[in-house]
């Protein structure tokens, strides 16, 4: 299929930023019905969302809520920030209120979104996308997993793995996790959540308001570099 070039700040962790913008706001629309389609979707319609992305910039260096706002439409009913965030909070999720859960679901899209920002604004290195294979899962067809692969400028090589859902046949495809290079990013978030809420004694409120902080204390690229590295 197409590698599409992007420029952007580069980092395995920015990488797993930018792919699932670009993936997830691509798999939601078409009803596919195969493998084969779903495939030809996303590579089809990946350069005109990387405009569009590149577009985007200008706008958070102008005015940055209005960035924020292009964001959330743009993504509101493509990624399931909902799910994610329940995911992320795990069994914590039970002790808090449907308020702290709102407003962790802010929290948590905030932390992505300000990521994502800074690395359009402090673009440096290229890299190529590469949607590799789209498939629906044989035994649940309201599942499916798209692999992209990402090439460097240097020749680094990145896997990347999306997991999607929907709620039956003739609803929207949603991401609900990625994997880069083996490492879970929503596994990797849920366990920093709860190391958050052991450090803080529970404290559910602190733990949310601090949680952009705790992201940023994620040592995700190590992990991701030496995945690619051992290729």
């Amino acid at each position: 299929m197409t590698a599409v070039r992007h420029t952007v700040r580069l980092t395995p962790y920015t990488l797993a930023l930018f792919a699932m913008v670009l993936v997830s706001a691509l798999l939601a629309r078409p009803a596919v019905a195969n493998n084969q389609d779903l495939a030809k979707y996303v590579d089809e319609n990946t350069q005109k969302l990387v405009e569009r992305l590149n577009e985007e910039k200008g706008l958070y260096e102008q005015d940055p809520e209005s960035f924020y706002g292009e964001m959330e439409e743009a993504l509101t009913g493509f990624v399931d920030f909902r799910r994610i965030a329940a995911r992320v909070m795990g069994r914590y999720a039970r002790q808090t209120t449907p308020e702290q859960r709102d407003e962790f679901v802010v929290r948590f899209k905030r932390s992505l979104f300000d990521s994502y920002a800074q690395a359009l604004v402090n673009n440096s290195d290229s890299f190529e996308i590469e949607v590799q294979q789209a498939e629906i899962n044989p035994r649940d067809d309201d599942r499916a997993s798209v692999n992209l692969l990402v090439t460097t400028e240097s020749g680094d090589r990145y896997q990347v793995t999306y997991s999607m859902y929907r709620k039956g046949s003739d609803s929207d495809w949603l991401m609900e996790n990625v994997i880069v290079e083996g490492v879970n990013i929503g596994l990797a978030f849920r366990d920093r959540f709860a190391q958050e809420m052991e450090a803080r004694r529970g404290d559910v409120d602190a733990v949310i308001d601090n949680w952009g902080e705790a992201v940023a204390s994620l040592n995700l690229d190590d992990e991701m570099d030496q995945g690619a590295n051992q290729e």
